[in-house]
């Protein structure tokens, strides 16, 4: 299990001025829908935006408290 504070700050530790929601789709704590917004997705294809958050998550990933996500990224204009 992972909480959404926790969720959100692995995200901002690695993209600062990232604007993060998070939905926890099951009720577990594991499987979420996040959104990130961010200016460091500028001139990015949605593939590398995307490895940019799952490497912002991968320790919880690594160890079980996070299973599944699903990303949707966004550009701050």
């Amino acid at each position: 299990m992972i909480t959404h504070a926790a969720l959100e700050e692995l995200i901002r530790n690695a993209i600062p001025d990232a604007a993060v929601e998070t939905h926890d789709r099951t009720g577990t704590l594991d499987h979420y829908n996040i959104r990130v917004t961010s200016k460091a997705f500028v001139g990015k294809p949605l593939l590398d935006q995307h490895r940019m958050i799952y490497d912002a998550l991968a320790s919880a990933l690594k160890d079980g408290r996070l299973h599944a996500v699903e990303l949707k990224t966004e550009v701050t204009r």
